[in-house]
């Protein structure tokens, strides 16, 4: 008899913990990136693992807020973001945990993650993009844009365009730059570029793009994808504008071209936190890293893994040489950077 009860129990207890256990098979992500690709990334996640991704959408300052407001009680587990400079303001103000993973420290360079600590690191990049310089062949020579300093020379003046200087990806730029010149040089650089200006900064990446072409402006800045974008697009207006256009990987004889990142973080409150480390060192496998370069137009940061990507291609993304400047530097020069262009003028 006691032998019966003893069964029972243990099924009991078994069934009981069938609940539980399914429940340890999700991954709450709180995601930024919004692009249709990324769904067949996730997906691929789930059949190889059983791990079911529950997914909220906002945008980086939008997750940042709700983390704040939920606390200790918030389900999130991985956070996905598309800026350094964003996920360098997330960490400082403690939204994510350090984690330690062989996979993370032999597949992504030191440079494209958070600086290491003895608990661990606690961001990875797992894409990037290149911060590239299009110019209007008819009015700029390739020559007096081959590097970043140069949008400040006086001979650009009145044919530079820009979205806003205080947008992420400008000021993990900025933040850049400055580091390599120094405050005084950075600062003058900055004033520079207002006063080459062909216009208020406004609009976005690919508004840049269609200013040159259309003669607004002469010179812009753009993250390489949107320029892929409209390079694969079947679009006749879009043909028109990549026609019209050139594009330059800057400073390729000197520091390299400056490379933002899309990367993830495990939240500080994950309440699955091993399978949230498990997704993130998904994400710097070579299948992962695919996804982003051909379903976004986005470099693979893990090493040694090649893009085929015919847009990136053709503009000269599979032999450009990257910037190496740790972007946990961004972090630091962010304030800093942000009173210079106030000075500067730069809106």
């Amino acid at each position: 008899m006691k032998l019966v009860i003893s069964a029972v129990l243990t099924a009991l207890a078994a069934a009981a913990a069938l609940p539980a256990m399914a429940q340890d098979k999700v991954l709450n992500v709180y995601s930024a990136r919004h692009y249709q690709t990324d769904e067949q990334m996730y997906d691929a996640f789930s059949k190889a693992t059983g791990i079911k991704i529950n997914r909220v959408d906002a945008d980086d300052a939008g997750l940042i807020a709700r983390l704040r407001a939920e606390g200790a009680a918030s389900p999130a587990d991985v956070i996905l973001m598309v800026d350094a400079a964003r996920m360098a303001v997330a960490d400082a103000q403690g939204l994510f945990q350090p984690i330690k993973s062989a996979k993370l420290d032999e597949a992504i360079p030191s440079h494209l993650r958070a600086a290491a600590t003895p608990e661990g690191v606690t961001w990875t990049g797992f894409s990037t993009r290149a911060r590239v310089i299009v110019y209007d062949p008819l009015r700029v020579k390739a020559a007096d844009v081959a590097n970043y300093e140069q949008l400040s020379d006086p001979k650009l003046k009145g044919l530079f365009c820009t979205r806003s200087g205080s947008h992420p990806y400008n000021l993990s730029l900025f933040s850049t730059v400055v580091e390599r010149l120094g405050d005084e040089k950075g600062e003058a650089w900055l004033k520079g570029m207002v006063a080459n200006m062909a216009r208020d900064p406004k609009g976005g990446d690919t508004d840049q793009i269609k200013a040159v072409a259309s003669g607004e402006c002469g010179v812009a800045l753009t993250n390489t994808y949107y320029l892929a974008r409209m390079m694969k697009s079947t679009k006749p207006e879009d043909r028109a504008v990549v026609e019209k256009v050139r594009v330059v990987f800057p400073n390729q004889g000197t520091t390299g071209t400056h490379v933002n990142i899309a990367g993830a973080a495990v939240a500080k409150h994950a309440k699955h936190r091993d399978a949230a480390i498990q997704f993130m060192e998904y994400l710097a496998s070579p299948s992962a890293q695919e996804y982003f370069a051909n379903g976004n137009n986005e470099f693979a940061a893990a090493k040694g893994v090649k893009i085929d990507n015919p847009a990136l291609k053709a503009m000269g993304g599979d032999k450009f040489k990257a910037e190496t400047v740790p972007l946990a530097v961004v972090a630091k020069n962010l304030t800093k950077v942000q009173q210079m262009l106030d000075r500067a003028g730069f809106k």
